[in-house]
């Protein structure tokens, strides 16, 4: 969504390309705007596109990373409970909110679960220019699309999306 979740998620594991600390870098097959973790500044590192989170296969990695973490089942977040118990620290980025401005399912359980840090980042929002966007606006033809959408955004061109603000953001009535 433009607020620098990628970036964040790159700044944390660039560094450790060069150490010893064994990490593996993932991100859903869904994502078909990028082959690797990418940020809008140009900065990119490689990961492993994954269908599931069942998928993750690194046993070495005590360092894992997600990228786009909303775009997996929510009922494969016991992947992630069981990498914690086994001592892994876990970074995943991804947005919290749907194009309705509702809770993606697998975010809200991770919240659930307590997680150490939460780092929670807004863009500028492309409407009034302030940066206090939390929603991504999803537009067909300039029109805000308020149901009916996939959930994921298809990267065709059919649909547009913009950082809002909760001010700017169009709800359904």
């Amino acid at each position: 969504m433009k607020s620098g979740k990628s970036f964040n998620l790159i700044s944390h594991f660039a560094p450790l390309k060069y150490t010893d600390i064994p990490f593996a870098l993932y991100q859903s097959d869904r994502n078909v705007r990028d082959t690797h973790i990418a940020s809008r500044n140009g900065l990119a590192l490689e990961a492993r596109k994954i269908k599931s989170l069942n998928d993750i296969s690194d046993n070495e990695a005590v360092v894992i990373g997600i990228d786009e973490l909303h775009m997996f089942d929510p009922d494969q977040l016991d992947v992630l409970v069981s990498l914690l118990h086994k001592g892994v620290k876990v970074v995943a980025a991804g947005l919290d909110l749907d194009y309705k401005g509702k809770m993606f399912d697998i975010i809200k359980k991770l919240l659930e679960l307590g997680p150490k840090e939460v780092i929670y980042k807004r863009a500028v929002c492309e409407v009034c220019r302030q940066p206090q966007a939390v929603y991504s606006q999803v537009f067909s033809n300039a029109v805000p699309v308020i149901d009916g959408m996939p959930s994921v955004i298809p990267d065709d061109g059919s649909f547009t999306y913009q950082p809002v603000c909760h001010a700017c953001f169009v709800r359904a009535v």
